[in-house]
């Protein structure tokens, strides 16, 4: 007897097995059993079977989108600065003034679990609703240890009680808290004496980031931040050439960092480094929006280089308040020249791989987890095409519908 005990018909399906095309299978069906992907293909080859049997009625269903990069969990919000932007204040400039990271640390800090939890859950079932079924989410609005545990344990609940796969990343050293201004290399010894090794402990991290900026952290504070992540057998993966090149994502690609993240300033060797290390470029197209910026990525050098891109929301209360992947996923072909396969690769196939996750996750595929989307839609591109718009269908994790 064929090892399922659920089987879904009546749709396309977008395997994204493939490097070149969509992987398509019309007329598809897929066998689910404990969670997991048993049996794939044509409705028409299916074996004889005593399994339950769901009809989705019609569309096209894609492996589950993966938002890569999130800061969900965060206290307070910065419409005021989202004003002040557009009145013709810098990113960079607001920062400096005691606004942007650090305002929303102080609002973190003074919010509850409770009340962190209540407003996290509304933006990841936004995300949820808009066909995302494995998130990732990070610290780095406390910038301190009881907090940034405080952080990552409501991300932890938050995975704990809605349908969704999530991964949280232990974010530190992302800025310099206002108790050690002028000191960095202070607040990097807590990082790296202190908080990193408690949340390791606690087990309340999946990875370690960080924020390589001339209004963050150098090179060198970053390589020790790494250097503490590695020695807790944590993976890496770096915020950087965001607003300036200081060669992050070289030292990245050393650390063999699963993604780094932004890019707009990345250099040429930095991005051969990438590729050769197989480090995936997570490109965030909404906060390059909301800060008005002009330098794009380079995404035809990444292309030519083979460099697996990735497309995430970097859902956040400064300069990306996003809650929705496929917007973004319009906003990379539209703003950078993605291609529609490219930009639903990078939201299932590559997103996955920048989680760590690209063996079950991601694509349609025997042996992966059975999360994916059926989609009100009559082709693949117009998941990049509409710009909102309710096009999810059904939405199954781990081989439920939810």
């Amino acid at each position: 007897m064929p090892s399922f005990d659920t089987i879904y018909v009546g749709f396309h399906a977008a395997t994204m097995v493939s490097t070149t095309d969509y992987g398509p299978i019309e007329n598809a069906a897929i066998g689910v059993k404990h969670g997991q992907i048993t049996w794939l293909g044509p409705v028409s080859e299916l074996p004889n079977h005593e399994a339950t049997i769901i009809d989705l009625g019609g569309g096209w269903v894609t492996p589950g989108l993966v938002d890569c990069h999130t800061h969900l969990v965060f206290g307070g919000d910065r419409s005021a600065e989202y004003e002040m932007r557009l009145q013709g204040a810098s990113y960079q400039a607001i920062a400096k003034a005691g606004g942007g990271i650090v305002s929303t640390v102080t609002d973190t800090r003074n919010a509850s679990a409770e009340a962190l939890f209540t407003a996290a859950e509304k933006r990841l079932c936004a995300l949820m609703a808009d066909g995302v079924t494995c998130v990732e989410v990070k610290s780095g609005y406390g910038l301190d240890l009881v907090t940034e545990e405080k952080m990552l344990r409501v991300a932890r609940s938050l995975g704990k009680k809605l349908s969704v796969t999530l991964q949280t990343t232990c974010l530190a050293a992302h800025a310099i808290p206002p108790e050690f201004q002028g000191q960095a290399d202070a607040y990097i010894d807590l990082v790296c004496e202190e908080i990193i090794p408690a949340i390791a402990k606690a087990g309340l991290a999946d990875a370690v980031d960080g924020f390589c900026e001339g209004i963050a952290f150098s090179v060198a504070q970053i390589e020790r931040v790494f250097d503490t992540a590695l020695a807790f057998d944590l993976p890496v993966k770096l915020h950087a050439e965001q607003l300036s090149n200081l060669g992050g994502s070289g030292l990245a690609a050393r650390y063999k960092a699963l993604s780094s993240d932004h890019l707009e300033y990345l250099s040429d060797a930095d991005a051969k480094a990438m590729a050769i290390a197989g480090t995936v470029a997570v490109i965030l197209p909404g906060a390059f929006f909301c800060l008005k910026e002009t330098k794009q990525p380079p995404i035809q050098r990444l292309r030519e280089l083979g460099v697996p891109m990735a497309i995430a929301s970097d859902c956040n209360p400064g300069s990306a308040p996003v809650l929705s992947l496929r917007l973004m996923m319009n906003m990379a072909c539209t703003l950078f020249g993605f291609t529609p396969l490219e930009a639903l690769q990078g939201a299932t196939r590559h997103g996955a791989q920048a989680l760590g996750l690209g063996h079950s996750h991601g694509q349609l595929k025997v042996g992966y987890a059975a999360d994916f989307v059926c989609w009100e839609i009559q082709k693949p591109a117009e998941l990049s095409y509409w710009l909102g718009g309710q096009l999810v269908k059904h939405r199954v994790v781990a081989g439920q519908i939810t």
